[in-house]
Formats: structure tokens, sequence, C-alpha cells
């Protein structure tokens, strides 16, 4: 009767302790993720002025860091030279600073969403080289100067870089020449020499790419020019890149000396467009509901094999977390992801962490649980 009382004793007692551990394993992405890298999200609109209220709720139990999806990018801030609108920005980053949030700008420089204004005189001419570096350096000064001290880090310059390793012809680069994406690093370290900069691209484990931005960054040191990390944007699918391309591209830019982020992360759950896709073109219906099977949901197979390819790329970023300074999510839930008209109207996605009722996803636990196990 003793050895029995003894040996419940010691099963409630080791019970008690199991239970005592489970409680104070991190349960949320943001605390598991801790000492390895920052948990980001963007935030659209809605959310920033607060009518998301679901969103709103996960981005503060899950995340630490945020970023704007679209109001800080040039188009919104200065749609008219010289007036700035500031008000979405300004609630974007008071929201960051009221949640302790780690605060990223984005972004500076972009061929795409810039207000036409910027390249044209008043005659619909293409301005000169002198113009356009004065615009430039007036919308990085001001914007930048306006957030000084408030925010980690800026996406200075975004996609400027082909996949084969040119340079894309924009219109920064048609009127200012090459050296545009230096000038705009030069004036942002200028307007808040303690701010991070970043470089931020796609398809970045592209080789042409990959090597192209390796070189650039090589050309800055050389030069003198600030620059603090490599924007990974991590728009993925089901069967690209590979995690020996991904783990290649993380290799080359720290071996610049600079830290890597993931930043505009999410996963495509659908055949690409153009891609292994058997539809005649000319049948439009046939080629619509080939490239969007799962209008009423992903099929059982296809959710688990996306759940366990994100989670290859989170075991990916968590193994090379002396490396990765950010992951950040782009966007909250599957049903605000931009992914959903991309590249055609009227496609359903499920490339986020979070389904569209805001609920997590297997995924998430799963992330915290790898998290946790490599503490």
């Amino acid at each position: 009767m003793i050895k029995l009382k003894f040996l419940a004793i010691v099963i409630a007692t080791l019970v008690a302790v199991s239970c005592s551990q489970a409680q104070q394993q991190p349960n949320t992405l943001k605390d598991a993720l801790a000492g390895k890298f920052y948990i980001g999200t963007a935030m659209s609109l809605d959310q920033i002025t607060g009518k998301d209220t679901d969103a709103i709720k996960i981005i503060k139990q899950q995340f630490n860091s945020i970023v704007a999806e679209n109001c800080m990018k040039s188009m919104f801030l200065q749609p008219k030279e010289g007036e700035f609108f500031f008000d979405d920005a300004d609630q974007f980053v008071k929201f960051g600073e009221e949640n302790n949030m780690n605060i990223i700008g984005h972004c500076l420089i972009w061929h795409s969403q810039a207000p036409r204004w910027f390249f044209v005189d008043d005659e619909g001419k293409d301005v000169s080289r002198e113009v356009l570096i004065e615009r430039m350096k007036n919308h990085i000064t001001t914007v930048v100067g306006h957030y000084k001290g408030r925010i980690h880090g800026w996406d200075v310059v975004n996609e400027a870089i082909m996949e084969d390793g040119s340079l894309r012809k924009s219109k920064f680069r048609e009127i200012i020449g090459d050296d545009f994406i230096k000038l705009a690093f030069q004036f942002a370290h200028e307007a808040d020499p303690d701010v991070e900069l970043y470089y931020n691209d796609y398809n970045e484990w592209h080789v042409g790419k990959r090597d192209a931005i390796v070189a650039m960054v090589k050309d800055f040191q050389a030069n003198g020019i600030r620059i603090d990390a490599i924007g990974m944007q991590g728009h993925i699918g089901m069967d690209y890149p590979t995690f020996e391309e991904y783990q290649a591209a993380i290799d080359a830019y720290t071996s610049t000396g600079l830290k890597v982020m993931v930043t505009e992360l999410d996963m495509s759950a659908l055949p690409r467009p153009g891609q292994n896709t058997g539809a005649n073109i000319a049948d439009i219906e046939t080629y619509r509901a080939e490239i969007n099977p799962f209008t009423e949901g992903l099929s059982e197979e296809v959710s688990v094999e996306w759940t366990n390819r994100m989670a290859e790329f989170f075991q990916l970023f968590i193994n090379n977390s002396d490396k990765i300074q950010r992951v950040t999510m782009w966007g909250v839930s599957d049903a605000t992801s931009w992914k959903n008209d991309f590249p055609v109207r009227g496609r359903t996605d499920y490339p986020l962490l979070f389904d569209r009722n805001h609920q997590p996803k297997p995924i998430v636990q799963r992330i915290i649980d790898m998290a946790n196990n490599n503490n």
C-alpha cells in the first residue's frame, strides 16, 4: 500500500512538473521566436485606421514588427509636388509605438506606385536629371526627416534589379542613370544618420539578381555608402524556390557582412498561370478554373502540403537566425491578401498564417513548436 501511495505521488509530481513546463513554453509567434528574429506583418489601411478589429487583435498578440502595406509609398505620401499627406502613415507609426513594435518604413523609391508628376514637367515631358535628383532628394529628406528617431529602418530602394542582374528600365534610371540607387541611400542617410537602410527585391534567389545585389553592396561599401541589410521579399510558391536556392541567397548576402530580412513572405497554394496548366487560353472559363481550383477552400492534401512546405521554410529561417534579422508576413489573413487577385482578378488563394476567419492555421503552432524546440 505504501509503495502504491509513493508511486501515485511520483506520478502526480511528474504530471505537475510537465504541466508547469508546458505552461511556461511560449505560445505566441513573437514569444516563441524571441531572441531569434522579429516576426512581423504588413498592415493594411483598414487595420491602421482600426476598422479591421479581428486582424488588429492578431497583430497585437502574435507580431512584434510592422510595415505599412501601401500608405508610405510615394504616391500616397506626396500625391502632388510639395503637398505631403502623413495622416495615415502617422497613425501607422503611432500604432507601432503604442504597441512596442519594430517599425519599418516601406518604401522611399520605387518605380511602381510613384506619382506621375515625379518624372514630368508642366508640359508632360520628362524632367532633367538635375530636377529628378532634386525631387527625389526632397521626397526622401522630408519623409525620413518626418519620422526621424521613430522608425527602425527604411526600404530605401525597391525592386530595381532584374532577374538577369541588369538594372530595371525605370524612369529613375532612364532620367538619372545607374547612380540613382546610390543617391537614394545617400539622401536617406543624411536625413537620419541613425536609421537602418535596406535594399528590397523579389525573386532574390535568382542567381543573376543575387550576384548583382552582392556586387552593388560591395560597391556601396567601397564608396562609404551606408546599407544595413537586404530585404528578401519571399513571395514563394509550392514549387519555387528550392531550399538550396534560398539558403545560397542568404549565404551570398551575409557574406558581405550584412544581415538579411524576409520582408514580404507569403506562399501561394495555387498553380502558376502559364505553367503546368493544360487549358487552352482561348477557353477563358476553363483556364480560369484551372488556375483557381480552390474557390471553396483548399483540399486536405494541398493544405497539408502547404503546411509542411511553409514549416520547412520557417525551419530554414530558424536555422539561420544568426543571419536573419526579421521575417515579415505580407498581410495578416488570407481574406485580405493581395494574392487573391494576382496575377489575374478573382483568384482565391491561401498564402498566409491565418485563415479567412482570422483563425490560426496549423502552421502557427508548428512554428511555435519548432522555435521552442530550438531554444
